[in-house]
This record gives structure tokens, sequence and C-alpha cells, in this order.
């Protein structure tokens, strides 16, 4: 546990508590009165009353489109399958900052929607709506669908069979095994909308802002840290909550009807119903996935090969960037891959820590030791809290702390990979852990015997069965640290940006040709993270398709 604790601590916890702290602190001392204050301010109040509703609406309208795919790929055998199953997969890897681009391209000014019918849905709450469902609908679709095909159809029939309706064997028996699964995903569905930022920066407008788009305008526009601190810690309040709950949903989840081989309840479609729902899933994935980014590869491509040739002049932009822009990508790509080795690095040191169950810790004598457990228990928690903290209070607090020796990175390229990391760890653990914790502890007691050191026995025994777990982990680690906002647009140095605040920047300046270049970045961000989950599909572990 040393190394993920010392790096939790010294590059999250350090510069989270530093800026909260000057939030709440002034010449007289602590001002705890300033919480009451700022939530009592009625512009506060309306950011978290939009920041919960639309949360809400989102989760329940992204339920509503993703059920029938989840059941579609759970039940369902048709050509195609495989492939289907990653292009629904790509949304959830791309960077919200290309998820935002590519509805602006059907939503906004000049948008398709704008040529067809005169209609712009930009700076909407639809267009929000609409980019959370994109953006999750393979959350849904994986999470339940992965359940669902594991579920013995028999037990269903045997309902019908005893008279029970098609619906009513459905709700008495198929939903209640999947009930875990469905809480499970409309919780990180609502965290994820809950903590939005880069859709909303783009699409929202002035108009509207979730707590993370209000953290970001409180400090980097207004400079008034005392608000953004209190907005943080009400975040970090409620996602600690949110993540509260699904863990307990997670051990529900586990303790669900007896499975059987996703591979066999599978089969083609029956009937003029089931091709008919099957052809509106189609339908459904066409107009709310595929349209969208295949709008922006279209209007990327607008003036033939014109925006792309733009990216390598520095002056295209209007003074929008010290160097060409196409240097983002390089940029991007190198922060990338040293930010999936750190996480790599310290999500698997902290897999491995937490590999012993709590309830199998003993003191020397032989005795279970709660505090032991309770202690590796804190420690999976720390673990997640990246998650639960705003990104943007994250960037700036990099920016406030580590500016003086022995921790002066300001000026460090490292500091962007260290950002993007402390994201990429919670997807590591969670994809090794399970994989670690399924190694019979036989394997490693026997190595051991036959005189195997430890670093021995992980390296002949551990790793050959979590390989591929950690390649599937390095993946996820890569596309979410390639498409970093929050925080990276706080310590990109102006001549090293990165592909998202790039885009981000574009966008923000008026113009055809910035509008263009951001079109063509965001093509280029979306193409490396596709091409990324695919090798991803190629090496996962999982048949039961969840992520």
């Amino acid at each position: 546990m040393a190394l993920p604790v010392a790096f939790f601590a010294v590059f999250f916890a350090y510069p989270v508590t530093a800026i909260v702290g000057r939030g709440l602190r002034t010449d007289d001392g602590w001002q705890p009165g300033r919480l009451g204050d700022v939530l009592g301010r009625p512009d506060v109040l309306d950011v978290l009353w939009f920041t919960t509703w639309q949360a809400l609406a989102s989760t329940a309208l992204t339920l509503v489109v993703a059920l029938p795919g989840a059941y579609v790929l759970a039940r369902f055998d048709f050509p195609g399958k495989g492939l289907l199953r990653a292009v629904v997969t790509v949304p959830f890897v791309l960077p919200t900052v290309v998820v935002g681009t590519a509805f602006l391209a059907v939503l906004g000014r000049d948008g398709l929607l704008d040529e067809l019918w005169g209609v712009r849905l930009d700076t909407t709450v639809w267009a929000i709506l609409l980019a959370h469902v994109f953006f999750n609908y393979a959350v849904v679709v994986r999470t339940v669908g992965g359940l669902w095909a594991q579920l013995d159809p028999r037990q269903e029939e045997a309902a019908r069979v005893l008279g029970a309706s098609r619906f009513g064997a459905w709700r008495r028996v198929t939903l209640p095994a999947l009930a875990p699964a469905v809480a499970a995903a409309a919780l990180m569905v609502f965290l994820f909308t809950y903590t939005s930022f880069g859709i909303v920066q783009i699409l929202g407008g002035p108009a509207y802002r979730t707590l993370e788009a209000e953290i970001y305008r409180q400090t980097a526009q207004l400079l008034d840290l005392p608000t953004a601190a209190v907005l943080t810690l009400v975040q970090f309040a409620a996602v600690g909550a949110i993540l509260a709950v699904h863990a307990r949903t997670v051990r529900r989840r586990e303790a669900a009807l007896a499975l059987v081989d996703a591979a066999g309840t599978a089969r083609r479609p029956r009937g003029a119903g089931q091709w008919a729902l099957l052809g509106t899933v189609l339908a459904t994935i066409v107009l709310l996935l595929l349209l969208p980014l295949g709008v922006l590869v279209e209007r990327s491509f607008d003036g033939g090969l014109g925006y792309y040739r733009a990216l390598q002049d520095a002056g295209a932009g209007g003074g929008t960037f010290l160097v060409p822009p196409v240097e983002a990508i390089g940029n991007s790509l190198e922060y990338a891959l040293v930010a999936t080795l750190l996480a790599l690095i310290i999500g698997g040191l902290a897999a491995a820590a937490l590999t012993l169950p709590p309830s199998r810790l003993r003191s020397g004598g032989g005795t279970r030791t709660p505090a032991a457990g309770r202690l590796v228990r804190g420690f999976d928690a720390l673990l997640m809290l990246p998650l639960g903290v705003s990104a943007v209070t994250v960037g700036f607090g990099f920016l406030i702390t580590l500016d003086e020796p022995p921790l002066d990175l300001r000026s460090s390229w490292i500091l962007v990979p260290l950002a993007q990391a402390l994201v990429g760890v919670p997807f590591v653990v969670r994809t090794v852990l399970p994989v670690l914790r399924a190694v019979d502890a036989r394997l490693r007691e026997a190595a051991a015997v036959l005189g195997a050191s430890p670093w021995r026995v992980w390296r002949e025994v551990d790793l050959p069965m979590v390989g591929r777990a950690l390649l599937v982990a390095a993946g996820f680690a890569f596309a979410v640290s390639l498409g970093e906002f929050g925080a990276t647009v706080f310590i990109a140095r102006p001549d090293n940006p990165t592909l998202p605040v790039a885009v981000a920047r574009l966008l923000g300046r008026p113009g055809e040709l910035n509008y263009g270049q951001a079109m063509a970045l965001s093509t280029i961000l979306m193409v490396v993270c596709a091409v990324a989950l695919l090798l991803l599909e190629r090496v996962r572990v999982d048949r039961s398709g969840e992520l």
C-alpha cells in the first residue's frame, strides 16, 4: 500500500486540501460560516438544483433508451453482434469535449438540424440530456446486458408454463434478478452526469451550469476561491454518498440468481415482434450514436483537407496557439502513455494490496484483526476518491501547491500525466482486482513451498493470469488519460496543449476556420480513442460484456 498511499497523499489529498483550505480560511482564521453563506445564495442554489435534476433526467432517459439495447445484445444472436458491441462502447471512452463537439455539429449553429429544418438546440437542456445519453448508453448496455446474458432463461420459461403472461414472467422473475445491475448502472450514470463538465461547458452556454462547470467559472474566471471551495465540498459529499450506495448495490448484485454461460442464452430473433425490436435498437444506435460522430467527421472535411492542413500553422487560429495545433496530437499521446504507465504501476500495486479479503487478515497470533479490515476498506475507498472530487479543483490545486521545492513542478511536463494518472488508477484497480482475487491462493502457496520468492511467485503465477486484464486496464487508462479535460485545462502549458484543451480553445474563438479545426482535431481524437477501444475488445477477458 505504501507507494499508492504516498502517491495519493502528495498528488491528490495535498492539492485538494490546500485549495479548499484557502477558500475557507482568511487572515482571521477558519471561517466555517462561509459554507452557509455560499449555500444560501440564489445563484448557487440554482446551480445545485440544475445539477441534480439534469442528472436525474439524464439517468432516467438513458435507462429508457438503453435497456432495450441491453436486452438485444444479451439475448439475440445476429451477424455483426461483436462489432455492434464495440461500436456501442466507443462513446463511453470518447472525451467529453469530443461528445460536445459532435452534438454541436448536429444541434448547433449551421449544424445538421439547422441546415435541414432551421432548428437549433444548442445551449438548451435537451442538447445536454441527449449528449449524456450518448455518452452513457454503453454503461447500461454492458452492465445490465452482461448480467442479463447470464441469467438462465429457463426460469422465465417455467413461469410462462405455470400460466404467467410474458410481461408477468419478466416482471416477477427477470426484473428482480436484474434490479441490482440496473441500480448499479443507474448510479454510475448519475455519477457521470452529476459531475459533467466538458459537455455542459460546450453545449450549456452561460444559462446552464453544473457544479463542476460552476467550480471552473468561480476558479478560473471570477477567482472566487471561497465559493469554489464550498462547491467542491458539496460535490465531494454528494459523490461520496453515491459511491457508497453503489458499493452496496454491487455487493447485492454479486448475490444474484444462479448464472449460466452467456454463450448459451443468445438465439436468433423469432417472430415479427423480436425483429422489430432489433430494428428499433439498431435505428436508435445509428441516430443517437453514429449520426453525431458521422456529422463530426463530415464537418471536418467541409473544406476538403483545408482544416487539417491549417492545423500545421500556428497563426491559422488567429493567435489561439503559440505552436501549430497539430502538435497537440503528439503531446496528448506522450502524456497519455506516461499517465498509463503511472496508472498501471500505482493501480497494480493497489490491486495487489487489496487481493487478500479483509475477512482473511489475521494478526501474528492467528486472530482476525477488524482494524486491518477497516484499513483495507478505507484504502479501497481512497482509490475511488478522484472520481468524487472536481477535476477542476485538482488541476487548480496543482498550480497553488506544487510550486516550490522539493515539488516545484509548475513548469514541468510531468504535471499533466500525474493529473491524468489520478483518474486512470480507479479503472486499473477495478479491472485487475477481480482477476487477482480469482487466482487460487493455493497456487501461490505451492510456489512458495517450492522455494520461490514473493517476486518470483508474482512473476510466474499471478502475472500470466492477469496479463490480459492488465492490457484491458491499460486501454481504459490510456483512453481516459487521452480525454482528460477538467484538470488539464489548468495545467497544460500554452506551448504544449493537449487535444481536448486545443479543441476547447478553438471552439471558444469565433470564425469558420477555428470551428473547422476544432472538428478536425475532435475527429483525430475520436479515431485514436476508437482504435484503443478496438484493441481493448480483442484482449478483453470479461466474456459477459461488463465494463
